[in-house]
């Protein structure tokens, strides 16, 4: 049985990290003995002809895609791609999309033959035992199948109870070494579920309400193996990793024990942190905490179900920042009961913690399938503008209150894009006069070193451009990235300055090797760790 699991394209721009979920799949079915590729659309560039040659290669029985709302039709279209060069492969879609609107998916596109629903890795085992014998899909848990004309839809499967019982993460089937060339973080889970009950989120009905968590030897070894891959950040992924202090403490205790000195970032609800819990993470390494605040408006907050004040949140950041840990907040604008008041509340709100030495950051509310605010919109005021799920990246307005329009809330987060523009372009003016120091410069040359990277990979240059004979003599590393700049100049835009310090920071970072073979000089991306 072969297995091609496939993560669809997701803008760079949002900070993607490599695709944790898919390599839990992965993990499950490579343990019930299943040969599974995994083919990176985030990474990679993506065409039908790529696609048709890795199925005749690696010929697949199923091929699986994950999608959030805002990567489906990227998802589907490969699905698709996929049964007009290979009808016989059977097709699966999980991720939290299809979960909440599986039927109407498999309606709408017939390509698609199975939707896994919430927590994957038994189901997905299960799928293919049975797709391995030619039946019995009618009796796994979690599952949406075909009969005939009709969309049949089995019982939820209850999460795993013991996820110590999951194998780990296949992530030598990912290709991490693209990611850290891009600088993105690595994640990691110590716990699955969340106990709360937002409107706006499907956290709780894709993993469930009850925490389940994670032996702490058994995440710190993860932890310890992931600080050798070099990432500039590994951000623990879970929903909330102080939800449970004792289970916080003990994770931290054993990595404090080890004396391992990994940086880590987590997430963390503002009434679930305390001036201890802060500095025993401090202490275990973790520099950053991102909390969700949302919004400054009492009523809103009671409306959204968040359950926190803003003294709390004013409090937590004092303890973060009284603690060394770094605290990062989040709104969200546009829910329910949103006025240009409440607005204008939560950006007062904003500058008044960044003034406390925090930053934070805007998104526009997406009510995704599944949430209560979508299902219940009505009730909550609320107009929903589109259902091109291409728009759901909560960078743009997609619902309007009563008060409140489309127009309104664009223009907020377009002028906070402007302004961080500005921030940008004043670094850059400072540079070019000689008038930063390298620290000050880094974060408009980290940006420039990522963008240009990412260009690449996706345009195949490297691939392309990056061989040629080899010559009758030695050839030093610096003469053949010299090359190297000169066969890529005309697939990017950038300066030959530019192309040279990065390809050089690329090389320098480990994310670049040059290998002899068959008489060739060939540069290639370092894809695994």
């Amino acid at each position: 049985m072969r297995f091609l699991l496939v993560n669809p394209f997701y803008p760079i721009s949002e900070t993607p990290s490599p695709p944790l979920g898919l390599a839990f799949l992965a993990g499950a079915l490579e343990r019930a003995g299943v040969e599974v590729r995994l083919l990176d659309l985030v990474v990679h560039p993506y065409s039908r002809d790529r696609l048709e040659a890795l199925i005749d290669e690696f010929r697949p029985d199923a091929v699986g895609a994950t999608a959030v709302t805002m990567t489906f039709d990227h998802a589907i279209e490969i699905i698709e791609d996929v049964k007009r060069v290979a009808p016989g492969v059977r097709t699966v879609m999980g991720g939290p999309h299809v979960s909440f609107c599986g039927p109407e998916t498999m309606l709408r596109y017939s390509a698609l033959d199975f939707v896994v629903l919430g927590e994957g890795e038994l189901t997905i085992v299960e799928l293919a035992e049975a797709m391995d014998r030619g039946s019995g899909w009618e009796r796994i848990p979690g599952l949406i199948y075909r009969l005939g004309p009709e969309i049949v839809s089995t019982e939820w499967r209850e999460p795993v109870a013991d996820v110590d019982s999951l194998p780990q993460p296949a992530r030598h089937l990912v290709p991490l070494g693209r990611y850290r060339a891009l600088g993105m973080p690595v994640s990691m889970t110590t716990s699955r579920g969340c106990p709360f009950n937002c409107i706006f989120c499907v956290g709780r009905k894709m993993v469930g309400a009850k925490v389940r968590y994670r032996d702490p030897i058994q995440v710190v070894d993860e932890l310890e193996y992931l600080s050798t891959l070099d990432f500039h950040q590994i951000n623990i992924a879970d929903d909330l990793f102080t939800a449970n202090k004792k289970h916080c403490h003990a994770v931290c205790d054993e990595i404090i024990r080890r004396g391992l000195k990994t940086k880590w970032t987590s997430f963390a609800r503002v009434d679930t942190v305390s001036r201890e819990v802060l500095a025993k993470m401090r202490e275990a390494g973790c520099d950053a905490v991102s909390f969700g605040i949302e919004t400054a408006n009492a009523e809103i907050l009671k409306t959204i179900r968040k359950g926190i004040t803003t003294d709390q949140v004013v409090e937590a950041i004092q303890m973060c920042i009284d603690t060394g840990v770094t605290p990062f907040g989040s709104f969200i604008l546009g829910l329910p009961g949103e006025t240009p008041e409440t607005i204008a509340e939560t950006l007062a709100f904003g500058d008044r913690i960044k003034a406390m030495g925090t930053s934070y950051g805007f998104h526009l509310l997406a009510p995704f399938p599944g949430t209560e605010v979508r299902e219940q919109s009505e009730k909550y005021g609320l107009k929903i503008l589109t259902d091109d799920w291409r728009e759901y990246h909560a960078n743009r307005s997609i619902v309007e209150t009563e008060t409140v329009t489309r127009e309104m809330m664009d223009d907020i987060v377009i002028e906070w894009e402007r302004e961080f523009d500005e921030y940008l372009g004043d670094i850059k003016q400072r540079r070019e006069l000689g008038q930063t120091t390298p620290e000050e410069a880094w974060p408009l040359d980290k940006l420039e070193h990522t963008v240009l990277i990412y260009d690449l990979m996706m345009n195949g240059a490297i691939e392309e451009r990056g061989h040629w004979p080899q010559g009758p003599g030695p050839v030093s590393e610096a003469e053949a990235l010299a090359t190297l700049a000169d066969r890529i100049m005309d697939r990017t835009r950038e300066s030959r300055a530019q192309v040279e310090s990065t390809l050089g920071y690329a090389l320098g970072k480990g994310a670049l090797e040059l290998r002899e073979e068959d008489g060739l000089l060939r540069w290639a991306w370092v894809e695994y760790l």
